[in-house]
């Protein structure tokens, strides 16, 4: 079995104003180590979608945009392993 580089899939909604879905996602290309980003959204209201080993510091960031919730985080590794996430 393939072992996963980036074993979180992390993914949330912030809720926030002036929210700008492209500063967003070249801050944490730029600071985060992760694949498969995807931020997308208006001004109010951004989902983001990111493989990453270390989610915790995604939420702290998301969290000082705005108001995050349903967030959602499973782990790829138990995934492939037959395991729930």
């Amino acid at each position: 079995m393939e072992e996963l580089e980036f074993r979180y899939d992390t993914q949330l909604l912030i809720d926030g104003e002036d929210l700008d879905e492209d500063e967003i996602n070249d801050y944490i290309t730029e600071h985060f180590k992760g694949d498969c980003l995807l931020v997308v959204g208006d001004e109010e209201t951004v989902k983001l979608h990111f493989h990453t080993n270390e989610p915790w510091q995604i939420l702290e960031y998301c969290r000082t945009l705005g108001e995050i919730y349903d967030i959602v985080v499973e782990d790829m590794d138990r995934q492939q392993r037959g395991l729930k996430g």
